[in-house]
């Protein structure tokens, strides 16, 4: 089965042949060697946009040209849509201090395994990091005081979590 990656939303066209603007949570990055991004038509549902040109705008937005998207018009119905790429491409572009590099790693507290994160919700003060825990989702603080280490070869993330805030997931 294909895995995809949330990355971003396009967000505004720009120009009248067509480009669109992405924002992203990818960090600085260049976006070589990726083909297509997938685009949310309908829920679990990705259609492929070939990428014909890409150019950072800024840390947060990069510019797309898009295959077969040549006018500001077929640019505006693509807007307000997520924008996804596969798996493989995603860790070839993510920057690695970039809190969405976290996806897929496995969190421990404590030393005891909690889960795999499936979301990285970046906040403007805090990261949280979104696990299943026993059927629920969790959402874990990832900041100085919660952070103990991240093991980028073994895909973990080792976390002190304040007492009781699991059991809060784990009971009812």
């Amino acid at each position: 089965m294909t895995e995809y990656v949330h990355i971003g939303k396009l967000v505004a066209t720009f120009g009248v042949a067509g480009e669109v603007i992405v924002v992203h949570a990818l960090g600085r990055t260049q976006f070589k060697d990726v083909e297509a991004l997938f685009i949310e038509e309908k829920k679990g549902s990705y259609l492929p946009y070939f990428i014909t040109a890409v150019k950072p705008k800024g840390t947060e937005e990069l510019l797309f040209m898009l295959d077969g998207i040549t006018s500001k018009e077929a640019a505006h119905k693509l807007l307000a849509k997520n924008v996804w790429l596969l798996q493989a491409d995603f860790a070839k572009v993510v920057n690695k201090n970039s809190p969405i590099s976290l996806l897929g790693y496995l969190v421990y507290n404590e030393g005891e395994p909690v889960g795999k994160v499936n979301e990285v919700i970046e906040q403007p003060h805090q990261t949280l990091l979104q696990v299943n825990l026993n059927g629920k989702e969790a959402l874990l603080p990832l900041h100085d005081e919660t952070l103990d280490r991240i093991d980028r070869d073994k895909f973990e993330v080792f976390l002190n979590l304040p007492e009781g805030l699991l059991d809060i997931y784990r009971e009812g």
